[in-house]
């Protein structure tokens, strides 16, 4: 039986921990310990997709996942990469995800693009446009992943109009200057397009 520790982590964590530790054991049990029912039903849809048995229990404020995954069961990462063919780029046109309340999207925003390096394929190309130019910028809280992402070979384009207007070209801190006519080539070659 191996154990993972998820408690007090924020979304996407638990969820990548647990992928992680299915990933490392052809079969046998995996107990993950969370402490909230989001990251509980978030895990629960992942041992269903990876068909593995779950059952949870919950003592002292604890959830103690239990998943049993088995040596025949595909982890159906092949079939998903050759499911769709082409270049995946990722279009971040903010720097929040989502509408409403921008602290809170920040943070969706950050936990985005911290799952972007979590993936087994990662995107080919991530193009930053509009305010979505700050998240390449030196102090974004984001830049740390991006430059992660950029190193596995993807390729970080920002908008040159978009750093010139928001009075921070100097501050890039990831990737190249792009114009529009590249990033719409970039989109219009795009096996999968990725918008949060």
């Amino acid at each position: 039986m191996r154990q993972i520790n998820a408690i007090g982590d924020a979304c996407p964590l638990p969820v990548i921990k647990t992928k992680k530790g299915l990933d490392a054991i052809e079969s046998g049990q995996l107990v993950v310990l969370v402490d909230n029912e989001i990251a509980v039903q978030n895990i629960r849809r992942l041992a269903e997709a990876t068909g593995c048995q779950f059952d949870v229990v919950q003592q002292e404020g604890i959830f103690h996942i239990s998943m049993i995954k088995t040596a025949a069961q595909p982890d159906g990462s092949a079939a998903r990469s050759a499911a769709v063919a082409g270049k995946t780029v990722v279009v971040l046109s903010a720097d929040t995800m989502g509408n409403g309340d921008d602290e809170l999207g920040r943070i969706l925003m950050k936990g985005f693009i911290f799952a972007l390096t979590q993936l087994d394929t990662l995107p080919d190309t991530i193009l930053l446009y509009n305010t979505g130019a700050k998240l390449a910028v030196q102090g974004s809280s984001s830049l740390e992943d991006l430059l992660a992402l950029e190193k596995a070979g993807a390729a970080v384009l920002t908008c040159g109009t978009c750093l010139n207007h928001l009075g921070i070209a100097k501050q890039l801190g990831v990737g190249e200057v792009t114009n529009m006519y590249r990033i719409v080539e970039e989109m219009r070659e795009a096996g999968r397009i990725l918008r949060p």
